[in-house]
């Protein structure tokens, strides 16, 4: 087996491990889930409809139900875009399954059930020949990676580094609920509030938390956003773990969590962007990169919704393309302005579809862990 080697999203695509989105039943509507899609959920701008606490409950939970409908269309589109993958001469590699109705796991003053290993690329960070685990933010996908550990243990065995940054206790008061409660972060304002924390024996006070998806991969250069104290504790592990060898950049508040649907690197030189602005929130030396913006996103590229549906990214969410060389780019087959855009640049969109991205937090970047691709690691800046 060929060991881990991946120092960008852009060199030609060897090995990947593409997510499962089976079992996928609920979201459970807790602090640590309210917290994390804080932006999503409240924001009340024409991206998210408005939110209250009205939800579902099941089992005496806030649990948000998903239609089996969707589930099954998601799992058609995920398992699509594995054969694709296969099709392109890259080996894939699938995480254990979530067992249907799995009991709930739990940690010190809190419970939650778990969710499948569908967005793999949140809670692992791979940098050149090392897996890095990394702190998870959500509860419910606390275990998450315990069903990626038969791929990394393989990884490990060829000869792989595997490491796993520190787990949060994640009481009520791990987080850091400053930008959450800051009215300037989101657009109209919460329409909700974030419940207060309530206080355990098990407290440590804020600790790490940091998704993979936050950390831009530059060759010897990694951008990580970070927009609350939780992250910077996290960066600052990196930053001893990584450097010498790699340099650690810091981008304040693109978003409130993950980067990959606000920018991503599609070759040396050339980033896909959000809009224009994000230019000037990149460290000066990638400002000189070319910035592609691709159209606002068309609505009726998306499917229709009810209210008892929890939306949970932005339209932008097609922004997160997977990379299969420099020139090939996996995009959704729905979004037409965004593929006319590439081919302008002079890339080779492949279409692939993927309907229910905003119900289930996630496009193919997010679906999807790159453990091999060729190149070596290099400096681009």
């Amino acid at each position: 087996m060929t060991t881990v080697n991946t120092h960008n999203d852009w060199d030609p695509l060897k090995e990947i491990i593409v997510g499962s989105a089976e079992n996928y039943t609920s979201h459970d509507r807790e602090l640590s889930f309210d917290v994390f899609f804080h932006e999503n959920l409240f924001r009340s701008d024409w991206a998210y409809p408005r939110l209250t606490q009205a939800t579902r409950l099941d089992t005496g939970r806030r649990s948000w139900a998903i239609k089996q409908r969707y589930v099954e269309e998601l799992s058609e589109d995920v398992e699509s875009l594995a054969v694709t993958l296969s099709a392109l001469g890259v080996t894939v590699r699938r995480p254990k399954t979530l067992p249907p109705n799995a009991a709930c796991i739990s940690g010190f003053g809190w419970e939650a059930p778990p969710v499948p290993a569908l967005n793999i690329r949140d809670n692992t960070l791979i940098v050149g020949s090392e897996i890095i685990e990394t702190p998870p933010a959500i509860r419910s996908r606390y275990l998450e990676t315990r069903l990626l550990a038969p791929v990394f243990a393989d990884y490990f065995r060829a000869g792989a580094d595997w490491t796993t940054m520190p787990r949060p206790v994640l009481t009520d008061t791990s987080f850091d609920l400053s930008y959450a409660r800051d009215t300037e972060s989101t657009l109209g304002g919460p329409t909700e509030p974030i419940e207060e924390p309530q206080p355990t024996p098990f407290d440590v006070g804020l600790e790490m938390i940091l998704d993979g998806a936050q950390c831009l991969r530059l060759g010897r250069d990694i951008i990580i956003n970070v927009a609350n104290e939780n992250h910077a504790l996290a960066v600052s592990w990196l930053q001893r773990h990584l450097e010498p060898r790699y340099r650690i950049h810091v981008v304040h508040r693109m978003s409130d969590n993950h980067i990959d649907s606000m920018i991503l690197a599609l070759k040396p030189g050339v980033f896909l962007a959000r809009h224009p602005g994000i230019k000037y929130l990149m460290p000066e030396k990638f400002q000189k990169w070319k910035f592609i913006v691709p159209p606002e996103p068309d609505a009726s590229s998306f499917p229709r919704y009810t209210d008892d549906d929890l939306v949970l990214t932005s339209p932008y969410i097609d922004l997160n393309v997977l990379s299969i060389s420099p020139h090939e780019v996996l995009v959704n087959e729905a979004c037409g302005g965004l593929i006319r855009e590439l081919e302008s640049h002079g890339f080779t969109p492949i279409p692939v579809r993927h309907r229910h991205r905003r119900l289930f937090g996630g496009g193919f970047h997010c679906f999807t862990l790159d453990t091999v691709r060729e190149g070596a690691l290099e400096d681009y800046s």
